[in-house]
């Protein structure tokens, strides 16, 4: 039994010794449930600190996250590259790779933002999906300049766009160890379309909080590919606090990146200085909100298996055949 699978097996889930005192044992884990899956250079989880808007934010993610002893594998921003300066990207990745970490910046024009009408309505039309030739090209405008400041992650909303963008690395336009990762506003809620998404592209697939541990187990039946996932969701992404199940989360949906988000507080996209104290205190209690799962982790006995830290490709992936 390798050191992984010792750990997960001393592992106890949540009231588990009180309970069966009781009499209210939960029925045993199905082994099958499990992921078999892993991060290459091993590990079952990372961490994720979303929402991490400029260089005064992301200094005072890397100042708690030193404070309260939160590993960090990836930190991730949601305005979008245009809304940084070429200095304030140079910063940014000059900052996180003095830690090791990965920073990912969202690429591109967005349909909710967009001049179209449908966004706005109760089917949510398109979302965030890019509107037309022009906003695909203002994503791969985005992405061209920020790995070019020497960002190696873009988070993508439109499937064209990633596919696009896929390609562009395969031809060598964007560096060979840019990494893509799909947003959980356009992620996918089963295990086909999960495929699909790996297929455009895809080395990390953010889906919906809401999904159950079931729906987990029969994504990682067909793909191996990086999983994202809000242990709390923002408000308009359902809101969810899941902590309690982190443990059985990363045991079914492993590889997973655990996704410390924020309920209860206002929107922040797109930010601008206007939104600055707002910005810095959910920024500090993001991190906060990582420890606080880590912590149940570890009184689970679950924690033993985070991938190591500096780790960010996602291994080899199945990708659709790119014709000549």
């Amino acid at each position: 039994m390798t050191d992984a699978s010792a750990a997960k097996a001393a592992a106890r889930r949540p009231g588990e010794q009180a309970l069966t005192a009781l009499g209210l044992a939960a029925p045993a884990l199905d082994p099958a449930d499990a992921s078999p899956h892993s991060f290459p250079g091993g590990g079952s989880w990372r961490t994720e600190i979303p929402s991490c808007e400029g260089p005064e934010a992301l200094g005072v993610v890397l100042k708690e996250s030193s404070r309260l002893d939160v590993p960090i594998h990836r930190i991730s921003q949601g305005s979008g590259v245009w809304m940084l300066t070429d200095a304030e990207i140079t910063e940014m990745v000059e900052a996180t790779a003095e830690r090791d970490i990965e920073l990912c910046l969202f690429t591109g024009p967005r349909g909710t933002w967009d001049i179209g009408g449908s966004t706005r309505t109760d089917s949510g039309g398109a979302g965030l999906r890019a509107r037309g030739h022009d906003a695909v090209a203002g994503c791969v405008e985005d992405a061209v300049r920020a790995t070019e400041l020497g960002v190696k992650c873009l988070l993508v909303a439109d499937e064209g766009v990633l596919w696009t963008l896929h390609r562009a690395r395969t031809a060598g336009i964007l560096p060979t160890d840019t990494t893509l990762k799909l947003s959980a506003l356009v992620g996918p809620v089963n295990p086909a379309s999960y495929a699909v998404y790996e297929r455009l592209g895809a080395d990390s697939i953010n889906v919906p909080s809401d999904l159950t541990p079931d729906h987990l187990t029969e994504i990682r039946r067909v793909s191996a590919a990086p999983m994202d996932m809000y242990i709390e969701a923002p408000d308009d992404l359902g809101g969810y606090v899941r902590m309690y199940e982190v443990a059985e989360l990363v045991r079914r949906g492993a590889p997973l990146y655990l996704k410390f988000g924020l309920s209860k507080a206002p929107g922040i996209y797109p930010y601008g200085h206007h939104l600055r104290e707002l910005t810095l205190t959910t920024a500090k209690e993001r991190v906060r909100r990582g420890r606080l799962a880590l912590d149940l982790l570890a009184r689970h006995g679950a924690d033993g298996d985070m991938a190591p830290l500096g780790t960010r490709l996602p291994g080899s992936l199945n990708r659709f055949e790119i014709s000549s």
